[in-house]
């Protein structure tokens, strides 16, 4: 039986206040748990899980990681789970520090300002790992990226991508010979731009888009030629898009 103790401290971890005190995210499901695990950038230090989860894994792990695992039943890992329906395992791991001094030339990065939906977010880190790209830099006010939400959503790609949150207009003020490149309603169509080697990608919130002083700073302004009558684009979708034509 999962201690109420357990149970209270890993539904504590659902919070931003709890994992920033105690340096630990969970992850659920099979898929991402399992990627994490085979990946070990982020130490695991338990893992709740179902004889059928038990049964199924592959990942191998040294007899000194057999403490690590609790099987639980159904109702239990319910009981913890961040979602409406567990779905055989969750873990908790240890969060990684940022690796300093990072070197943002001749490459891109992603700037995110004040990304606020976790799906989003999760998104937007998935399909930067699936363009190579390696760093994020998200506003002060931009969701967590170890929400449970947004860690399911990268399917584990947070392992690759590095995070950061800061002032975003003292960062891109430290890097004037990095391009900067908006991605607006009304710019540059960026099926015109050739790739892009390097410089900052920078989006915007769902309903605001980028803010004003962040648009004084930025060099380009782009944007995806509309077709039909839709309004705008998921910004996901967006950056998915725009990360494509840069890339290739």
């Amino acid at each position: 039986m999962i201690t109420k103790s357990t149970i209270k401290y890993i539904q504590s971890l659902q919070q931003k206040k709890a994992r920033d005190e105690n340096k630990q995210f969970i992850a659920e499901g099979p898929k991402v748990v399992n990627e994490l695990l085979q990946q070990n950038i982020f130490n695991c230090t338990a893992i709740y899980c179902t004889e059928n989860w038990v049964q199924n894994f592959s990942t191998s792990f040294s007899n000194s990681d057999a403490s690590k695992f609790f099987i639980i039943k159904d109702f239990e890992l319910d009981k913890i789970s961040a979602f409406s329906i567990a779905n055989q395992v969750l873990a908790v791991f240890d969060i990684k520090n940022n690796p300093n001094n990072i070197d943002y030339k001749n490459k891109l990065t992603l700037v995110l300002d004040d990304i606020q939906d976790p799906g989003n977010l999760g998104t937007i880190i998935r399909t930067a790992d699936w363009f190579g790209i390696k760093n994020i830099i998200c506003s002060k006010n931009s969701t967590d990226y170890f929400s449970p939400k947004v860690v399911q959503s990268t399917m584990a790609s947070l392992g690759r991508v590095n995070v950061d949150y800061t002032d975003l207009a003292n960062f891109l003020n430290q890097y004037p010979q990095v391009k900067s490149y908006a991605a607006v309603l009304s710019g540059k169509d960026v099926n015109s731009i050739q790739k892009v080697t390097e410089g900052f990608l920078v989006f915007g919130n769902e309903s605001k888009g980028i803010s004003p002083e962040i648009m004084k700073i930025a060099n380009k302004k782009i944007t995806i030629p509309k077709i039909g009558e839709a309004e705008s684009l998921n910004i996901a979708i967006a950056a998915g898009i725009i990360m494509h034509q840069l890339t290739k």
